[in-house]
């Protein structure tokens, strides 16, 4: 071998030694590397587990505090004892990094300061020492304590993941310089040997053009690496971003949302969660079951533990709006829950836990529930006063003639007592159905300025000899004038027929309390109770000491026909009545009640301005005469009815049907001094209607409607218009004689 030869060999075997020890060097420092990222990782875990501690400490205290359960205090004084221990496992940890001991000596007596104070407080509360909790609370101390425990523990967990970021930049510079040592000393390797072959020429050519290729391989290497890195930290970015928005989300979410495990165990939950449901990470469910009772969506059924939301996710079912009704043992208004569950599944397919999602539906529930019963009430009323139209139109036919065969059987007593008796019949007929047409909200009102107080005080007048002695009652009005724009006779017979149902409710004696307030129905209100328009109001309440209404009976009050009562001892009209009377005035009515505790029912009557207007006294008897009368009424039993009257009381009549019949003659020239219409009537037109294109044929037309309820262009409202007169059906042969002579009249009643 000669000396060149030599010389490269031992090169080469140097350069070997020296590509062997950086390889040497990089294992042992990648090796080093590994060590440090799991101490740091170890000390993250272990900050971690104390930041948990403290927290699940401070929760069982605050659970203690709210419930008084001993497992929560258990919880605490089982958590207690771990804080002091995992406090020296973490100094220990840092013992090399003087900074980091310090700051966890310093840290350490605010801790157990912080947990003594909470245990201190729980003894206070297990004393009941009221004076010792509020002098402990305005120390302001706790809070305190423990967001300087969580910032130096914050501050500790970003300096350990800084000094590991710095480590893995130096780890990265020196394992890139290592790993160029070792292809640098491959390369010169392979150039050694090739110079040792023969065709040295060759091998140098060769050897040049393999150097400039594994330079640009290098360089593609190294720009790979660059790009790779960069493309690393740009994902880490994204993705701490992306958990942070998360976070955001879910913690902001108005929905409850827990996960469990398949033991039921809470392991992530939000805010919302712990405000709706009293639940929180670390808690089970089953445990937190003997809270409430749980309900189906009618609120009866309960709910068995097969069909809970959780017991039926954790079989790997798949459900979205789940009703359920929680009734809290504690005393707290019970929810209406709609619930969405998802199961968890790992790699392999299984149940691994799983996702409920809880929707507070209380308030849109119960606003259902009250427009529901508007609704049908409002169809109930359509339907009464349709029919109660018919009876009428029927009725004024039967009273009408009873009352004159009465007259005409003076001669046969015996058959004029039979008269008597339909005539009686008939009446008390009118009378059921003025009542459904005040349900209906039908019957023609008055309304007025009423002064509320001087009203209620004599209403209470009245009912203390009606009563009787062992009803009591009281009064509560507000100072000052308050007037209400209604009928006055329709309140009087309100607040009659709401007493009489209170001395019902109360057999053995009780008091009944009339109570009259100005109030003023926000739009809060408005939105909770559908028919309610916000603004001011006259409340007038009506309270008894009885025995109070179940809320099933509650929600059906107002209906017609609806009574608790014996059979015999009511109609169900009473209530039903109020209720139609404070609507058509524009006004709400509200029922709150309790089984033995009595009830209470308020008016809440739209604001008059000024004193009451005096009442008008009744009109004497009034006579017939010779005019004309135009009669317009479709149900033909009725129009042969009242052009029987009017012709017995000297008058002139001419009918017809319908609107279309009645102007054909008009304007034939057919000569009246009154038009004397229903309000509904066929033809593609309404009584009101047919008076207005009249009156432009006949200027200063004189005009009496009649009806049988009032949902038409008379009544606006419930409440009739000025200048318009009204003959509410059914009606006696005497008050068509007195409204007829009226109206000839231009609306003064005869002497």
């Amino acid at each position: 071998m000669i000396p060149t030869q030599r010389v490269i060999l031992g090169a080469g075997l140097a350069i070997l030694l020296i590509i062997t020890a950086a390889s040497i060097g990089l294992d042992v420092k990648s090796r080093s590397d590994a060590a440090w990222v799991n101490h740091t990782v170890q000390v993250q875990k272990k900050i971690s587990d104390l930041r948990v501690l403290m927290r699940r400490a401070e929760s069982a205290a605050r659970g203690y505090e709210i419930y008084r359960s001993p497992s929560f205090n258990e919880e605490f004084q089982a958590t207690h004892a771990q804080i002091a221990p995992a406090l020296a496992d973490l100094k220990r940890s840092v013992r090399d990094n003087p900074e980091h001991v310090a700051l966890l000596e310093g840290t350490e007596p605010l801790a157990l300061r912080r947990i003594e104070i909470a245990a201190e407080v729980m003894r206070l509360r297990a004393g009941n020492d009221q004076a010792g909790i509020a002098a402990l609370q305005g120390k302001g101390e706790g809070r305190g304590l423990m967001d300087t425990v969580m910032a130096n523990l914050d501050h500790l967990s970003a300096d350990e993941e800084r000094l590991l970021n710095a480590r893995s930049q130096d780890s990265r510079r020196t394992g890139i310089v290592l790993l160029g040592i070792d292809v640098a000393g491959a390369l010169v390797i392979l150039l050694l040997v090739v110079m040792v072959v023969r065709e040295s020429r060759r091998t140098e050519v060769a050897l040049k053009s393999t150097l400039l290729e594994t330079t640009a391989a290098n360089q593609q290497l190294e720009a790979a690496v660059t790009e790779r890195t960069e493309h690393l930290v740009t994902a880490h970015d994204e993705l701490r971003l992306s958990v942070n928005v998360l976070q955001s989300t879910f913690h902001s979410m108005a929905e409850a949302v827990l996960v469990i495990d398949t033991e039921g165990n809470v392991v992530l939950s939000n805010p919302a969660a712990e405000r709706m449901l009293l639940h929180r990470t670390g808690m089970n469910l089953r445990n937190l079951r003997a809270l409430s009772n749980v309900f189906h969506g009618d609120g009866v059924t309960p709910l068995k533990p097969g069909e809970l939301p959780s017991a039926r996710v954790l079989r790997g079912e798949q459900f979205e709006d789940m009703e359920m009704i929680v009734r809290p043992h504690s005393g707290n208004p019970p929810r209406h829950l709609m619930i969405s569950g998802r199961p968890m599944l790992d790699g392999k397919g299984n149940i691994s836990g799983a996702v409920l999602v809880y929707h507070d539906a209380t308030t849109s529930r119960e606003t259902e529930r009250q427009l529901h019963q508007s609704q049908k009430l409002d169809a109930i009323g359509k339907l009464t006063g349709g029919v109660a139209h018919d009876f009428n139109n029927m009725l004024t036919v039967i009273s009408g003639n009873t009352e004159t065969l009465v007259a005409s059987l003076k001669h046969q007593p015996e058959l004029q007592r039979v008269a008597r008796l339909i005539d009686e019949a008939a009446e008390r007929c009118a009378e059921l159905i003025q009542h459904l047409l005040a349900f209906a909200r039908r019957q023609p009102l008055q309304p007025r300025n009423v002064e509320i107080n001087a009203a209620v005080a004599d209403i209470a007048k009245l009912l203390r000899p009606t009563l009787g002695e062992q009803i009591q009652i009281e009064t509560v009005l507000e100072q000052g004038q308050m007037t209400a724009h209604i009928d006055p006779s329709r309140l009087t017979n309100a607040l009659l027929n709401m007493a009489i149902n209170a001395r019902d409710a109360m057999p053995n004696g009780g008091k009944l309390l009339f109570e009259a307030h100005r109030v003023v129905l926000d739009e809060a209100y408005a939105q909770s109770n559908p028919d309610v328009r916000p603004g001011p109001y006259v409340m007038l309440a009506v309270s008894d000491t009885g025995t109070g209404m179940p809320a099933e009976v509650q929600q059906q009050a107002f209906e017609p026909f609806f009574t608790t009562k014996e059979v015999g001892k009511g109609s169900g009209l009473g209530l039903s009545m109020v209720y139609g009377f404070v609507k058509q005035s524009g006004g709400h009515i509200k029922i709150y009640s309790e089984e033995g505790h009595g009830t209470t029912i308020k008016l809440y009557l739209p604001p008059g301005e000024g004193m009451a207007e005096p009442v008008a006294s009744a009109a004497p008897q009034a006579e017939g005469g010779a005019e004309t009368i135009f009669v317009v009424e479709d149900d033909s039993l009725v129009r042969n009815f009242v052009t029987a009257q009017l012709q017995s009381l000297g008058y002139q009549t001419v009918a017809a049907p319908d609107g279309k019949a009645a102007l054909e003659l008009i304007e034939s020239g057919q000569p009246f001094d009154l038009l004397f219409t229903d309000v509904v009537i066929p033809g593609g037109m309404s009584g009101r209607e047919l008076a207005d294109k009249v009156a432009t044929m006949r200027p200063g037309l004189k005009v009496l409607y009649t009806s049988g309820y009032t949902d038409n262009a008379i009544v606006h409202h419930g409440k009739l218009d000025d200048g318009v007169m009204l003959l509410t059906k059914p009606y006696r042969r005497n008050q068509l004689a007195q409204m007829i002579r009226k109206a000839l009249n231009g609306g003064v009643a005869a002497d």
